[in-house]
């Protein structure tokens, strides 16, 4: 075997090498983008029952709690322009203007379940209870669907942006994926009620508050004198 034939099967044996370490990196990011993509059309489909879910909410509570017509008003309009955002985009990755909306939404249906309770006509509709359980599951899943993405996301991004996986990601088009995250510190809050006052106006209006939330919907409580108590929220998960 002379020397340049040698050279040859070396040279061979190196593209070999470099071509099947190429392919072995295209394939894991398609497979993290695929994971990636289908993470978040699970998170998409629990949003859009979420979208199914606020107009029954909103009829009910209207017919029992007329003074809350602004939050109702804010609740339909998030609500809209959240569906809206979810029509206009495609269903692979959220956009950062999506992701707001439906942060800004979250916090405006638990503001208003917050209010309601101070009604008790609605705490006594056997309609109402399960819109409320039905959403407060539906955000449950959303928030752990949303981890899961994230996760994912991470994953992802890190994988394109690494070496050798950035000489791969770059030339053959792969793109970061976006987060779906809260980008408004705002809507990390969420209003407490001020019973107090409540019962000393009839029932009218209730007073509107901030506290920290997360993602459990509250549960009234009360103490042995059966005064209901202000309600906190945990730590809103990323």
């Amino acid at each position: 075997m002379t020397a340049a034939l040698v050279i040859i099967i070396i040279l061979v044996l190196l593209v070999l090498v470099v071509a099947g370490a190429g392919i072995g990196l295209y394939n894991g990011l398609v497979r993290l983008r695929n994971l990636v993509q289908e993470s978040w059309r699970q998170v998409d489909v629990e949003l859009n029952r979420r979208y199914e879910l606020i107009p029954n909410l909103v009829e009910t509570v209207r017919a029992s709690a007329a003074h809350e017509r602004n939050t109702l008003e804010q609740v339909t309009q998030l609500r809209n322009q959240a569906a809206s955002l979810a029509q206009g985009q495609g269903h692979d990755t959220p956009s950062p203007q999506r992701a707001q909306a439906e942060e800004q939404l979250s916090g405006a249906v638990r503001n208003l379940l917050v209010s309601v309770e101070a009604y008790p006509q609605l705490q006594s509709n056997g309609n109402f209870l399960e819109l409320q359980k039905q959403l407060a599951e539906t955000e449950d899943r959303i928030a752990a669907g949303r981890r899961y993405y994230n996760a994912n996301v991470r994953e992802y991004n890190t994988k394109q942006e690494s070496f050798p996986g950035n000489l791969v990601a770059g030339p053959l088009g792969f793109q970061r994926a976006t987060y779906f995250e809260v980008t408004d510190p705002s809507v990390r809050q969420t209003p407490s009620v001020n019973f107090g006052e409540i019962a000393d106006r009839g029932g009218q209006q209730p007073q509107i508050g901030s506290q920290q939330q997360g993602q459990q919907w509250p549960q009234q409580q009360t103490d042995p004198q059966h005064q209901p108590q202000q309600q906190q929220w945990p730590e809103q998960p990323r």
